[in-house]
């Protein structure tokens, strides 16, 4: 499986969470091998996720994610997560994509805890799958190359799926497959997406409008440094908020929204929030 598109090449950066990942799931699985067969039922019992266990072995509902039955589960997950990660880690940034990564995967738990109390999970599926949602989210033309030959839309591709794993999850298919624990990750990530991925696309059309404001304000003479700074007084005069001139303004923005995609929303004070906010009714009364 892989993917073509005019925004990507195949030779891109692999990113530092996606490269962690990927050395993670496969050290584990390896060390999985290396110790034969009562081992790995060991590292099963004691950190794959199993709903009824999970008041004494709550970290299972982390762990279970690092396990995987053989080496086709583990190399398709690695797979989809070796093409399909990087892009959203370049999006979200580091912090962003582990967060999301780990929500998808919780969300796989926690289905399989509503609908699978008497089952055991194991395996990367739930959080690959809310990583091949967010991929069609944001790129939902990019085609995908199924086994490398047949080109698909990342959407449709994504849409099938969905409606595969949740026929399969209440039709009762079995085949020691983990569709409620898929599924939960496929509703976490849309849970995500339409509320903080949301928030995201607006402030990088912010970015966006305030880089295009500098533009329009940036002096490129004397005359016009010192018209743009009478205009900056008169439109600051409009507001009470701030007295910063428009072109430290929008650097300040900047360094805002930046801030936000290093390390979430949450880590704003105060006055940034404001700040925002002040841009935001500016750019209204224009």
């Amino acid at each position: 499986m892989s993917y073509g598109s005019p925004r990507f090449a195949f030779g891109y950066r692999l990113t530092p969470w996606v490269k962690r990942l990927l050395i993670a799931n496969t050290a584990v699985h390896l060390l999985a091998v290396l110790i034969g067969q009562g081992g790995q039922l060991f590292l099963w019992e004691w950190f794959g996720f199993t709903p009824a266990e999970s008041f004494y072995k709550p970290w299972g509902a982390v762990t279970y994610m690092f396990l995987h039955g053989d080496i086709w589960h583990l190399l398709m997950n690695m797979l989809v997560l070796f093409f399909f990660g990087p892009p959203l880690e370049e999006r979200w940034g580091s912090k962003g994509f582990l967060r999301y990564y780990v929500l998808c995967g919780l969300g796989g738990a926690a289905l399989s805890f509503v609908f699978a109390f008497g089952t055991s999970v194991i395996g990367a599926s739930a959080a690959i799958y809310g990583i091949m949602l967010a991929f069609a989210w944001y790129w939902p033309e990019s085609p995908i190359y199924f086994w490398g030959i047949f080109p698909i839309k990342a959407k449709w591709l994504v849409g099938f799926f969905f409606v595969l794993t949740f026929v399969s999850a209440f039709a009762g298919a079995g085949g020691g497959v983990a569709h409620f624990a898929h599924l939960g990750g496929l509703l976490a990530g849309l849970l995500y997406l339409r509320t903080d991925g949301t928030l995201g696309a607006r402030l990088g059309k912010l970015k966006e409008a305030a880089r295009v404001e500098r533009l329009a304000i940036v002096p490129r003479d004397d005359d016009s440094r010192e018209e743009a700074e009478k205009g900056g007084r008169r439109r600051s005069g409009r507001s009470s908020e701030s007295r910063m001139p428009d072109d430290e303004l929008l650097d300040e923005v900047d360094r805002i929204l930046d801030k936000i995609s290093e390390t979430g929303i949450q880590s704003l004070t105060e006055k940034e929030k404001g700040l925002l906010d002040e841009v935001s009714r500016r750019r209204r009364s224009n």
